[in-house]
């Protein structure tokens, strides 16, 4: 019989700045060796779940908690956050924030430091975690110079090198492009195989996850658990859907063309389902789309920029449309957020720029924010405001504009964005994904011609994301630049007419995301990843670009 490792019994809990509990009477166990995924919309508990487990709660932050939390056995309230890190070693979604040496070999010795193991015995640590996570070479590097893949790596040796029985990853994917993201679930997998350490993934993105052939999917909504069973067995629900979570592409195009998902079947392995049975409908014709005829809104020539003597970015030239949605894609380091931050003047860079056939090159910080707003991907990089309201009223305010109309401009941007029951809320009384969210309220409520976002939908669940991409949709409609740089394949599927994606630092292709998802060598080439849709009609035999019409058609002809 497995042995119970975690116990959650008759569990409330409920923040002192909330008025109702985030979690609501939760009974769950857990048992050792198990790989299992918490999914649930943004605020429905999961990252409470983990901040109990580690001991940030009750610890750090505060509240009103009743009932039982057992980890290996022992009352979990009454264990210090010390003594809960001996069984629990949590993965930040922010590696960055996880950082404590100033090398990556400093930070993997912190933890063991702390324990005073003898020198000796803690380089032999050092080396063997290094090795197994392809780290030896970055032992004198700074962590904070590292891709998101690497940095991912450190955090992961920072908290296996005390060998704990729980390893507790929150949204390990959130930040990493595609490529990594896979990498990513690959150590994991072997890592719980070699230490046979219970794994607990806290993470939206579902399908990238189910590559871990998990043992349960726990979903939870409003603080209580909806579903707690075998990930087959979930898929052959609508629970997902119906709790805002993205269900695999591969399965949402099955379930159109009729196929019959039941439990039985291996929903959660796209390779082991037997499709013979499937009906395969007329495919319309691949198709180029037509250039914009129109003339740009804004053009770059020649871009050329560099931190030091190394240059990030190479002779980039681009146009921009008015109501044109741009997916710009690549690997980690590839020079996105550089671009970004070049196209709104925070660094200054070789090259021309015009707007609307007008030079602008010679532009100031403010001037550019006229025109372009950005959106950074971690939230917690603007934030600057106690409260919700304020902090997306604060642009309005430094512009000197009336009270009155603010209200109802931040009112309106906070309904779009999900947030007008919170808007008097403290910041930090929210989730990841939430604090994004007012980041881009903030931004949105300015009215910029161009909007361009850093990794716009990343950590938000499937409502939210639908909603979020509506009204950008509906901004390009009437007439804004919408610019994403994005790591999510079926957002630029689904919401993007033209992707151009950049490999050090140049421009290797400026197609339709069909066109660029289509080109298998230009996807490794980019660490990108051709979405499920592109397997499917592999294991189909038809043509992958087809099938992907038929599907974004489908989506847009059902707003979703």
């Amino acid at each position: 019989m497995k042995k119970k490792i975690i116990e959650f019994k008759n569990l409330t809990f409920q923040y002192d700045a909330q008025a109702e509990p985030t979690l609501n009477q939760l009974d769950m166990t857990i048992y050792e060796g198990e790989k299992v995924l918490i999914a649930g919309p943004s605020g429905s508990g999961k990252s409470t779940i983990g901040q109990l487990l580690n001991g940030i709660i009750p610890h750090i932050y505060k509240g009103e908690l009743s009932g039982e939390l057992l980890l290996a056995g022992k009352p979990a309230f009454e264990s210090s956050i010390y003594d809960k890190s001996q069984i629990v070693s949590t993965v930040l979604q922010d590696t960055d924030g996880q950082f404590i040496g100033l090398s990556v070999a400093e930070d993997m010795a912190f933890a063991l430091e702390n324990d005073q193991v003898p020198q000796n015995e803690m380089q032999k640590q050092i080396a063997k975690w290094a090795q197994q996570l392809e780290l030896s070479d970055l032992l004198d590097h700074r962590p904070q110079d590292l891709s998101g893949g690497q940095k991912q790596r450190v955090s992961l040796a920072g908290v296996l090198i005390d060998e704990s029985p729980i390893l507790l990853f929150d949204e390990p994917l959130a930040n990493l492009d595609p490529q990594a993201g896979r990498d990513t679930i690959a150590l994991i997998q072997r890592l719980q195989e070699s230490t046979k350490a219970t794994t607990l993934i806290i993470e939206h993105r579902l399908e990238e996850v189910l590559a871990l052939q998990l043992d349960r999917v726990i979903l939870i909504d409003d603080g209580k658990i909806v579903f707690n069973g075998a990930p087959q067995s979930l898929l052959a629900t609508t629970l997902l859907t119906e709790h805002g979570i993205r269900e695999p592409l591969y399965l949402s195009v099955l379930r159109d063309l009729g196929y019959d998902l039941t439990s039985d079947k291996p929903l959660d392995q796209l390779s082991q389902l037997d499709l013979t049975a499937v009906t395969i409908p007329q495919l319309p014709q691949s198709t180029v789309p037509q250039n914009n005829s129109k003339e740009p809104l804004l053009t770059v020539r020649n871009l050329t920029f560099g931190y030091t003597e190394q240059p990030i970015l190479k002779g980039i030239t681009l146009d921009l449309h008015a109501g044109e949605r741009l997916a710009i894609v690549g690997k980690n380091g590839a020079g996105k957020s550089t671009l970004a931050k070049v196209l709104c003047q925070f660094v200054e860079a070789e090259g021309e720029f015009l707007w609307e056939g007008q030079s602008i090159t010679g532009d100031s910080i403010k001037e550019r924010a006229e025109r372009i707003g950005y959106v950074l991907q971690n939230p917690n990089q603007m934030i600057s405001q106690t409260m919700i309201y304020d902090e997306v009223a604060l642009g309005l305010r430094l512009r000197g504009v009336e009270e009155s109309e603010i209200e109802r401009r931040v009112h309106d941007v906070l309904n779009i964005c999900g947030l007008y029951a919170m808007r008097k809320w403290p910041i930090s009384a929210l989730s990841y994904g939430q604090k994004k969210r007012v980041t881009i309220a903030s931004i949105m409520v300015l009215g910029a011609k161009v909007l361009l976002l850093d990794e716009p939908t990343a950590g938000q669940d499937q409502a939210h994301y639908k909603e979020m991409m509506r009204f950008l949709d509906q901004l390009a409609q009437m007439g804004h630049t919408i610019v994403m740089i994005t790591h999510d394949m079926q957002l630029m599927l689904e919401h993007s007419d033209r992707c151009v994606v950049l490999v050090d630092g140049q421009i290797k292709a400026d197609q339709s995301p069909i066109e660029v998802l289509s080109n298998l060598n230009l996807v490794r080439q980019s660490h990108l990843r051709e979405t499920s849709i592109f397997t499917l009609a592999q294991r189909l035999g038809v043509d992958p670009v087809g099938l992907s019409y038929v599907y974004k058609e489908r989506n847009q002809s059902h707003g979703l």
